[in-house]
């Protein structure tokens, strides 16, 4: 009749904490958008470098983007020794050591181990007087003080009933998957990065080689006046003039000069190294024509684009959280046992089976009332869920509008550096005109002091326009998701 009972009862609190299970908080689930435009609002221009062979320029490997050696040598030390990369490699080993400590979670935990104890019960205590009672019946004594050696192997299990654990497994796995492409991205703009800076590198190279060279012009400006005031063809104001433009540019030749070792610098930064000359062909410069880009379609965004990979990934993360915080509801059984020898001396440990013990254990329990914590956990699994599909959502945006701006910057610049290539043309017809003129006293000193100035700007300009150039077809192929490959 008692047995009976206990079933019943055992039965009904099962009954109560599968009901109280099933009485899980509903949810409200965003599902992130994954439509994108079947095109992009700006259309590839065509530039006389020739097309490179692929459908998306994206998917071309960066030492085939990148042709020019000094380019590709840095970009490979790079690869090796920056110590950022090289922090981010170590944080995908440690989420390939998360995978491993969830795995081993819904694994049995075994244990073996030996123990020794020594005890001394109280006279006056219940054990005490027991035991000297049973010793006086049966003429038996228990030795005072008593110890105890043991060694057996003990086991604990939860059973994974609900996926719980295999759930916060997989989960692990996504989030690895996760940084690998955050080191991906990063190496896109790793090398992005390199690429910008080797181009302003030689951009600060090619206009230092006009700053002297307009620095030469400028001084035999200076020695003409200085010859016509001799002549007295010009007056001391023309000549200070002179000087300070010359001077000018001078004091942008001092400048440009620490701009290249910065830019240096950061390269070697960037390449893992320290501050060492880099090696570049700055007559090279104005032949390094941007490719033309191959933008292909916006869906290939979501497999090329690394930083989506892993805004993908952490999504599907996020919702298997929500199934590993729902499963918290549901009840736990957790299996227990153990198998070893005990005994009061060493010597009978090996007298079995006398010395054997062995356990075996079984729980079953369930959240069944007050389950706040529980909710709470579950519903900000929730939200953190929502905020993903939100941030996958923002990066697909994101991506779409860089690719967009970077091609139609690639047309504009295109358009902007044949009008200043035809003004620094006429610019520098410009000086020799003036030059002459002022020979002849048929033009004044600030007619070629402007000229000269205006003719200098214009050079610079063009060749900045140049690096833009180049920059936006590195930026068009780091918004493509290139590089990483």
């Amino acid at each position: 009749m008692l047995k009976k009972r206990i079933y019943q009862a055992l039965g009904a609190a099962s009954l109560a904490l599968a009901v109280g299970a099933c009485k899980t908080p509903e949810l409200v689930v965003k599902n992130e958008n994954r439509n994108v435009p079947g095109s992009y609002s700006t259309a590839a221009p065509a530039t006389s470098a020739g097309t490179l062979d692929s459908a998306n320029t994206g998917r071309v490997q960066w030492k085939q983007f990148f042709t020019d050696p000094n380019l590709q040598e840095l970009i490979s030390t790079a690869l090796q020794n920056n110590q950022e990369l090289n922090i981010t490699l170590q944080e995908i080993e440690i989420a390939k050591n998360e995978i491993r400590a969830r795995q081993g979670e819904y694994l049995p935990f075994v244990s073996l181990g030996a123990r020794a104890d020594v005890e001394k019960v109280g006279r006056y205590t219940l054990q005490g007087a027991t035991e000297e009672q049973v010793q006086i019946q049966e003429d038996r004594r228990t030795p005072d003080p008593l110890t105890n050696f043991q060694v057996g192997a003990f086991a604990n299990w939860e059973v994974d009933i609900w996926h719980k654990l295999r759930n916060a497994k997989k989960a692990a796995a996504v989030r690895y998957l996760a940084t690998v492409e955050g080191k991906n991205f990063m190496v896109t703009n790793l090398v992005a990065e390199i690429a910008n800076s080797y181009y302003e590198l030689l951009a600060y190279d090619n206009q230092l080689a006009i700053v002297k060279q307009n620095i030469g012009i400028q001084s035999n400006a200076l020695e003409l006046v200085r010859q016509q005031k001799e002549s007295a063809r010009a007056n001391e104001l023309a000549v200070k003039r002179f000087e300070a433009q010359v001077e000018h540019t001078r004091a942008l030749q001092f400048k440009l000069q620490q701009s290249i070792i910065e830019t240096e610098n950061k390269l070697n930064y960037l390449a893992g190294r320290y501050p060492q000359p880099v090696a570049r062909n700055t007559q090279s410069f104005n032949d390094l024509l941007p490719a033309t880009i191959q933008a292909g379609s916006p869906a290939q965004l979501l497999a090329n684009r690394p930083d989506i990979r892993q805004a993908e990934q952490q999504l599907t993360a996020a919702k298997i959280d929500v199934q590993v915080a729902r499963a918290n509801f549901y009840p736990s059984l957790g299996l227990s046992g153990g198998v070893g020898l005990a005994a009061f001396t060493p010597g009978l440990l090996v007298s079995t089976p006398q010395s054997m013990l062995y356990a075996l254990g079984a729980d079953f329990a369930g959240p069944l009332f007050n389950r706040n914590g529980i909710k709470a956990a579950y519903y900000t699994a929730n939200a953190a869920q929502t905020q993903a599909a939100y941030q996958y959502e923002k990066t697909v945006l994101n991506a779409y509008v860089e690719v967009s701006n970077q091609v139609a910057n690639i047309g504009n610049l295109a358009k902007s550096y044949d009008a200043k290539a035809k003004e620094v043309a006429a610019l520098n017809q410009s000086v020799d005109i003036s030059n002459s003129l002022f020979r002849y006293a048929r033009a004044e000193y600030t007619e070629v002091l402007f000229t000269q100035r205006d003719a200098l700007e214009s050079k610079f300009d063009l060749i900045e326009t140049r690096m833009q150039q180049l920059n936006a077809t590195v930026n068009v192929y780091r918004a493509l998701g290139g590089g990483w490959q």
